[in-house]
């Protein structure tokens, strides 16, 4: 679990290889591999691609290299895959940062927020998903959950110390 690590803040201020971005890519995008070059932020925000799926951009004036967009689910009660979709965003993103080759990458609190996903469900998908992929991924060296306020960093805490 030491390379797994908690912040509470802005995730656009991390310097970090990249960061997670839960806005949307752009729907001509969505089908190409994570390995593709890095594109403009501008491109990518044109639409949304399927939920769970992942691609890259540049980060423009971020202190990130670049950032990896995905599109977490809305919450609809639980009966809908929600779990399985969000659980997506994090494997997919994990592909992407080893098929990159990065060695740190930040990650928001994905879906939690304004599409209603019950906070200490996902933090525990996050978890979960992230301590799989870094099993096989021994070159990533750092993962930061960047969690906007203190109720959600300490859900992160709690989940990861289970």
């Amino acid at each position: 679990m030491h390379r797994v690590k908690i912040h509470q803040g802005d995730i656009n201020k991390l310097s970090v290889d990249a960061i997670v971005s839960a806005s949307g890519c752009a729907s001509q995008l969505y089908a190409l591999p994570a390995t593709m070059p890095a594109l403009g932020a501008a491109r990518l925000n044109e639409a949304q691609c399927p939920v769970g799926e992942v691609v890259i951009g540049a980060a423009d004036d971020l202190p990130a290299e670049m950032v990896i967009y995905t599109v977490g689910p809305t919450w609809r009660g639980g009966d809908y895959q929600e779990e399985q979709q969000l659980a997506s965003c994090y494997h997919n993103a994990m592909n992407a940062a080893k098929k990159q080759n990065l060695k740190s990458i930040a990650f928001p609190a994905i879906s939690c927020g304004a599409s209603g996903f019950p906070t200490r469900r996902a933090a525990k998908i996050a978890i979960h998903e992230v301590n799989q992929a870094l099993r096989q991924n021994p070159l990533l060296e750092s993962v930061v959950f960047c969690c906007f306020d203190p109720v959600t960093a300490a859900l992160y805490r709690n989940q990861m110390g289970k």
